[in-house]
């Protein structure tokens, strides 16, 4: 019988699929047909779990072939990431407007993704004694135990460096080591070493212009092509997401978050606030905040669903550059230093909450000011080189909670409710990218004309 229910679970997907291309074939826009997606599959994630129970054999086995669309489609974004990332940094250094501005533009992505992962921390703190959050009120399991054990082992690798070191580890002692994803700091180290080629380029430049043209051209071919890879796994989008949520649906336990439920609330409760702070911050520059959300929300949902910053890369990049009129270059810079530097969900808000919750276990007053201070540079100073990957708030929060001396174990006791927070963390971490994206080409006046659409009531 598992097999025959199996097959009839498939075979509703498939029809909801077929529906979903239909709209395809029929014009319905991107965004109707990713809200569809969404919501159809937390409907279809529901009844599955009400029908056969979260742990079932016939829910495993569904749930491997519906791997094969929402894993299988995460799997395409991953493979791109990395050369994306590379060849998006050395092409914004070959075009000459962006060159002119390089520094300036870079001060301020790097500047706007940190000064809100600052910001997303105060908010964090802030949530932390709203809701009263403390250690004591979150039990441990077998399974919190066991992920005690692997966060135990993973701070082991960081636990005995000092803080110029985990400086060191960030730069790329072996790039074609890091093309592979190897390290925690792979990504950002592959956008150092992408820069150092675009340095070596402006210089080559200057001297030899004809060869630097040449390769302008080389990387701009390859980028081109990448890109076009790029809109080819996009249009899989509604796809991957209606399969990803379902699983997450279908799979997650309610018991778990029920139990845990002031601090899940307690940490979208932060979530919504640090995204208000987006919003009247594309508000400040004149763009309105209706029309950021409406451009931004495939990407975001694609995030959510799949809780990778640097799988939603791609669409990062696209949803700037196509629908919110930031020039390419900058687009590019936003998007990749995004995935590693300054998220403001993983590596703001989730960490200070931690750390707030763990002080008091040591005897240590975490709303007294110097601690809050304290918290908020060592937040804000830890969150470069944080992989925008399935893991990347327990790397940040083991970054800063040694630190700071703090106890670890907090983090393990959180596993049964990190999925479901991790989704609203990795949406904000995207909605952080692109806002560093819109505040950089209006501060240097360099805005496509379609922004025009998207203009506060105000300026209009």
């Amino acid at each position: 019988m598992t097999t025959l229910w199996t097959i009839v679970n498939i075979a509703v997907l498939a029809a909801i699929i077929y529906v979903l291309y239909s709209l395809q074939k029929k014009h319905v826009s991107f965004s109707k047909r990713v809200f569809l997606a969404l919501g159809t599959g937390i409907v279809f994630g529901l009844a599955l779990q009400f029908i056969y129970g979260a742990t079932s054999d016939v829910m495993k086995t569904s749930m491997d072939w519906f791997n094969i669309v929402g894993k299988g489609y995460v799997k395409l974004l991953q493979m791109i990431v990395t050369p994306l990332v590379f060849l998006s940094i050395l092409s914004a250094f070959t075009k000459v407007k962006l060159t002119q501005n390089l520094g300036k533009i870079s001060t301020l992505i790097i500047g706007s993704l940190v000064v809100t992962t600052a910001i997303a921390a105060v908010i964090g703190i802030g949530s932390s004694y709203v809701f009263h959050l403390e250690t004591i009120q979150i039990e441990q399991g077998n399974a919190e135990a066991a992920r005690a054990e692997q966060v135990e082992q993973r701070l082991g690798d960081i636990q005995g460096l000092t803080f110029p070191q985990k400086i060191l580890e960030l730069l790329p002692a072996n790039p074609f080591l890091d093309f592979t994803g190897a390290r925690a700091t792979s990504i950002i180290a592959v956008v150092i070493f992408a820069a150092i080629l675009g340095v070596a380029y402006l210089g080559v430049k200057r001297k030899n212009p004809e060869q630097a043209d040449r390769f302008a051209g080389i990387v701009e071919t390859f980028y081109v092509i990448i890109m076009r890879v790029v809109t080819l796994i996009l249009r899989l989008t509604p796809y991957g997401v209606l399969a990803l949520i379902t699983k997450v649906a279908a799979t997650s336990d309610y018991a778990a978050i029920w139990k845990l439920g002031t601090f899940v609330v307690a940490s979208y409760a932060a979530l919504l606030l640090m995204f208000v702070v987006h919003l009247l911050l594309v508000a400040a520059v004149k763009m309105n905040p209706i029309f950021y959300v409406r451009k931004v929300f495939p990407a975001l949902s694609f995030a959510f669903t799949s809780r990778t910053s640097a799988g939603t890369l791609p669409l990062t990049v696209k949803t700037q550059t196509d629908e919110l009129g930031v020039p390419e270059g900058i687009a590019n810079f936003a998007g990749t230093f995004g995935v590693s530097i300054g998220q403001n969900g993983c590596a703001g808000i989730y960490p200070a909450m931690l750390a707030v919750m763990a002080a008091p276990s040591v005897g240590i007053d975490p709303f007294t000011p110097s601690f809050i201070l304290t918290l908020i540079a060592v937040v804000a100073i830890s969150s470069f080189g944080v992989a925008g990957v399935g893991g990347g708030a327990t790397f940040a929060s083991l970054l800063v909670l040694s630190t700071l001396n703090l106890p670890i174990a907090l983090v393990a006791l959180l596993i049964s409710v990190e999925p479901l927070i991790d989704m609203g963390r990795t949406a904000l971490n995207v909605s952080g990218s692109m806002v560093a994206g819109i505040l950089t080409s209006r501060i240097t006046k360099d805005v496509n004309p379609i922004v025009s659409t998207g203009q506060s009531h105000a300026e209009a």
